[in-house]
């Protein structure tokens, strides 16, 4: 039930992300739509260039890999990144050492289902 804004700064990157989410495993497709399109902010699920939740998410993924301060403003953000990417996560980590107002958890989606992160 909840609604979340997908955030990157390429839009070929939201365009592979539209795509597969119509796509991919269509049993199981998930309403989404792009902000510049009619009805933005009736979309569960929001692909855009900006970290604004016009459908009032508060959820923000950045799937380009780049944090943004705006962010802050959404109850919960995630980061995706690569292996190019790793530092810049790191950094972005670090940025919330002194933060008792943040809880931090990491991922490794190429990990064995199993083995913990």
């Amino acid at each position: 039930g909840q609604r979340m804004v997908v955030v990157a700064d390429d839009t070929a990157l939201l365009d592979r992300l539209d795509k597969a989410l119509w796509e991919y495993r269509p049993e199981a497709f998930l309403a989404h739509g792009r902000a510049t399109e009619l009805h933005a902010d009736r979309q569960p699920l929001l692909l855009s260039t900006e970290c604004d939740a016009v459908n009032g998410a508060r959820v923000v993924a950045f799937a380009d890999g780049r944090w943004r301060p705006e962010a802050e403003k959404f109850d919960r953000a995630l980061l995706f990144f690569d292996e190019e990417g790793r530092e810049n996560a790191r950094a972005v980590w670090r940025t919330f050492d002194d933060r008792d107002d943040v809880v931090r958890d990491f991922r490794d989606l190429d990990a064995p289902k199993d083995a913990k992160a």
